[in-house]
C-alpha cells in the first residue's frame, strides 16, 4: 500500500511500511519512466519507418501530440482530467490506478519520454548503412532477423549519445512530480523550506543533489559510448 505521509514538515513515501527518501523517489521515477518509454519506443520506432501510412501515421500522431504539448499539461490531464471521467470511476482497475498520484506521474513521464525516444530510435534506424542491409539480405535473413541482428543493435549504438541527453532531460522533468504531490527531491526540499523558512539551504541542497545525479548519469553514458562506439574511433 503506497501512502504519502508528513512528519516534521517533510514528505515521505510510505510503501508497505518502508519510507523512501526524495532522492530514491526521483531515481525510481526516472528509471521506471525511462524503462517503460524505452520498451514502448522500440516497436514504435520500427512502425514509424514503415511505408504503409496506416502503420506510421498513428505513431507520428502520438509523437506529435506528446512532443508538441508541455509535459506539465500532460501530467495535469492524466492526473486530474482522466480521473474525472465517468467510465474511469465505474471501472475498479482504472479507478484504483488513476487514484494514485505516482501512477499518473509515471504514466505521463513514460508516454512523454517514449515519444521522444521513438523519434530518436527511428532516426537512428534510418541511418543504417545500406551495405549492412544488403549483406544481411544476401545471407538470406528474414525481415525480423534483419531488424533483430542488424538494424536495432546498430541503431541503438548510434542513438546512445542523443538518448543520454533525453535521460538527463527526463531527470530534470521529474521535478514536475512535485505538482502531483509525489515526494521527489523538490517536494522534500519545499517541505523543508516550509518548516525552516530557509529557501537558500533547502533548494541549494536539492540543486546539488540533481547535479550529482546528472554527473553520475553523464559519466555512465560516456563510459557506455566509449565501449559501444569504439569502432567509430579513428
Amino acid at each position: 500500500m503506497i501512502q504519502i505521509i508528513q512528519q516534521y514538515g517533510v514528505a515521505y513515501l510510505a510503501w508497505d511500511g518502508y519510507r523512501i527518501s526524495g532522492l530514491a523517489m526521483t531515481l525510481w521515477l526516472l528509471v521506471l519512466s525511462c524503462a517503460i518509454g524505452f520498451c514502448l519506443a522500440l516497436p514504435l520506432a520500427i512502425a514509424r519507418n514503415a511505408k504503409n501510412p496506416l502503420i506510421w501515421f498513428p505513431v507520428w500522431l502520438f509523437t506529435f501530440i506528446f512532443r508538441g504539448t508541455p509535459l506539465y499539461v500532460q501530467l495535469l490531464l492524466i492526473y486530474s482530467g482522466i480521473y474525472g471521467l465517468a467510465f474511469v470511476h465505474h471501472s475498479a482497475p482504472l479507478n484504483a490506478f488513476f487514484r494514485q498520484a505516482i501512477d499518473c506521474t509515471v504514466l505521463s513521464f513514460a508516454l512523454n519520454t517514449g515519444a521522444y525516444t521513438t523519434e530518436i530510435f527511428a532516426g537512428a534506424m534510418k541511418e543504417t548503412s545500406f551495405g549492412e542491409v544488403d549483406a544481411a539480405r544476401a545471407f538470406g535473413m528474414s525481415r525480423v532477423t534483419l531488424y533483430r541482428r542488424i538494424v536495432i543493435p546498430s541503431a541503438l549504438r548510434r542513438a546512445l549519445p542523443v538518448y543520454s541527453n533525453e535521460v538527463i532531460l527526463m531527470l530534470h522533468a521529474t521535478t514536475l512530480a512535485f505538482t502531483a504531490t509525489v515526494p521527489d527531491i523538490l517536494k522534500v526540499a519545499n517541505d523543508a523550506y516550509s518548516a525552516t523558512y530557509d529557501p537558500f539551504d533547502s533548494f541549494s541542497l536539492a540543486a546539488i543533489i540533481y547535479l550529482c545525479v546528472s554527473f553520475a548519469l553523464i559519466f555512465g553514458f560516456r563510459r557506455a559510448e566509449r565501449h559501444f562506439l569504439a569502432f567509430l574511433q579513428p
